[in-house]
């Protein structure tokens, strides 16, 4: 079974998220702050990240970095989540690891096409 981490401070984000996914043979995993989530991380690396563009601790491309940084034998798909198409803050991400970007709010289809093979 594929992990997936939804890192945002918004616990409505990530209970949809769950809702969405946790039926889908994923188990997804909640983390509210950039800190918790690279605790998470470095822990037990899951398969797949979602970072909040704009969380309240630390910038997304720190979070992002300080995972990549991690010795793993799991690389993880790693997304930054915004609110509007940003290209200077998907560029950055992308720069410091993330493969790719996802728009909120989300809706069912485009997080299972975009989660579930």
């Amino acid at each position: 079974m594929k992990r997936c981490m939804f890192v945002d401070d918004s616990s409505v984000i990530r209970k949809v998220a769950k809702r969405i996914l946790g039926g889908s043979d994923m188990a997804v995993i909640e983390a509210a702050t950039g800190l918790d989530a690279v605790e998470m991380c470095a822990a037990e690396m899951p398969d797949v990240i979602v970072v909040d563009g704009a969380l309240p601790d630390m910038q997304a491309v720190d979070v992002i970095r300080q995972i990549r940084a991690m010795e793993s034998t799991i690389k993880p798909q790693i997304l930054i989540s915004l609110v509007e198409v940003d290209v200077a803050s998907i560029m950055k991400a992308k720069r410091a690891g993330a493969q790719g970007y996802l728009l909120k709010p989300f809706n069912r289809p485009q997080l299972l096409e975009r989660f579930v093979p």
